[in-house]
């Protein structure tokens, strides 16, 4: 037997960040949205868990230990006593290294996809605390649609979303490490006293209304000047976005991919070509949002 499930990309249309915490990590107001690019995650039983991968920047996905797809398994075996052998085999679609969350993606659809291999029965709940354990972005891959996360942004609150939103994504040559970004930001902002974090209420109506003209004027991103000082090349990929058409244009999550909002599937296709044109980033693909969370494929 073996279960495959699916699992999407997501983008920050808010990302408010506090000052760094005590324990290092820093309080959030993340607004996600998923969106229709996809991991598939297929387990199958095995004598010892092993860990294969596939598709675009396959070869940068560790396979140890330390990947949170492995992760997921040890920890849904611990907690029901058994052991964690299983072949977990990741088909990638989502962005390596590419703020689109496809680390996390993966984890959450491991932790569903051993759950149902194993018929563990476990709660909602139970699932979303060991993604919360996993890592900030965990959770959300596991629901998906949209959602506010505080905290680390595992503390999530589901959000209404009343129409569909068209996107861009942009890939760039090379990866940024997310501790990376978030030091940066605590560098550039030495000093200076940071707000607390909070959801911007005209953000989460637009949302609510599907209206992508006062989402654009509304999405912000509080690690994009780290994610540019780190990496200033991408101003040029946000500047391609923005000439073409773009509602808006914005690094996403901690970069270094860049999103860009189009008004309907034409504006998204003629901003593509024109990033393409651009020579300003290495691939760019479309999609939209929202879309569902970690949802099983196949089992059998």
């Amino acid at each position: 037997m073996s279960v495959t499930v699916r699992v999407p990309a997501k983008v920050n249309v808010q990302l408010a960040v506090g000052a760094a915490r005590p324990d290092g990590f820093h309080d959030l107001a993340n607004v996600f949205l998923a969106v229709g690019l996809y991991d598939e995650i297929t387990v199958t039983p095995a004598d010892e868990l092993r860990v294969t991968c596939e598709g675009p920047d396959a070869g940068q996905v560790p396979l140890d230990g330390t990947n949170l797809a492995a992760r997921a398994a040890i920890a849904l075996a611990e907690r029901y006593g058994r052991s964690p052998g299983v072949h977990i085999h990741i088909a990638k679609d989502i962005p390596v290294a590419g703020g689109m969350a496809g680390g996390s993606a993966d984890g959450a659809g491991a932790l569903v996809a051993c759950d149902a291999l194993w018929e563990t029965g476990a709660r909602r709940d139970e699932l979303l605390g060991i993604c919360a354990e996993l890592g900030s972005d965990v959770p959300f891959s596991l629901v998906g649609g949209a959602a506010l996360g505080i905290g680390r942004g595992e503390q999530l609150t589901p959000l209404e979303v009343g129409g569909t939103f068209h996107w861009v994504f942009a890939m760039a040559g090379r990866g940024l490490s997310t501790p990376a970004v978030f030091r940066e930001f605590d560098r550039l902002g030495e000093g200076t006293d940071i707000p607390e974090p909070v959801a911007s209420q005209e953000l989460l109506a637009a949302l609510a209304k599907g209206d992508p003209d006062a989402l654009a004027a509304a999405v912000s991103n509080d690690l994009q000047p780290a994610a540019l000082s780190l990496f200033p090349e991408l101003a040029g990929t946000l500047a391609a976005g923005r000439a073409a058409g773009a509602l808006t244009a914005l690094v996403s999550g901690s970069g270094p991919t860049t999103a860009f909002l189009a008004r309907d599937p034409e504006s998204a296709a003629a901003v593509a070509q024109a990033l393409v044109s651009s020579g300003t980033c290495r691939t760019v693909r479309t999609s939209s949002g929202p879309a569902p969370g970690a949802t099983v494929a196949t089992a059998g």
